[in-house]
């Protein structure tokens, strides 16, 4: 966790971008270097333990499973992979990227549910 990364957390923490969907801001991006598994954090907050808890978008390889959620940053930084490896933080993310434009960077698909207008007209939204 880098000190820009808090200080970009502290404007965005839990709930702040609440109902923004694919137009909210991801502050940092965790990643898979080996395999499938991507964290875009959208938001979080520094606990007295020091640890984060951070909401975000997660994506394990299968757009239909994909969602938002709560994931900690201790537990990012647990996850065991092969030959010693770690999950990274994507160092090249552009400041003020949208989540849309972070997951059109990698060729995620954008849900449907991401549109405004389809929560605005629940019966043209796809299931």
């Amino acid at each position: 966790m880098t000190k820009e990364i808090e200080e970009k957390l502290k404007k965005y923490p839990l709930g702040s971008q609440d109902g923004l969907l694919g137009d909210s801001i991801v502050v940092v991006k965790y990643f898979n270097p080996i395999g499938v598994g991507t964290w875009f954090i959208t938001e979080g907050n520094k606990l007295d333990n020091g640890d984060y808890e951070m909401f975000g978008y997660c994506h394990l390889g299968d757009d239909e499973m994909a969602e938002f959620g709560y994931v900690m940053l201790s537990d990012l930084e647990k996850l065991e992979l092969p030959y010693g490896i770690k999950i990274e933080r994507d160092l090249y993310i552009p400041d003020d990227c949208t989540l849309k434009e972070a997951m059109e960077n990698i060729y995620i698909s954008i849900p449907s549910y991401f549109n405004k207008n389809s929560l605005d007209n629940p019966e043209e939204t796809e299931i």
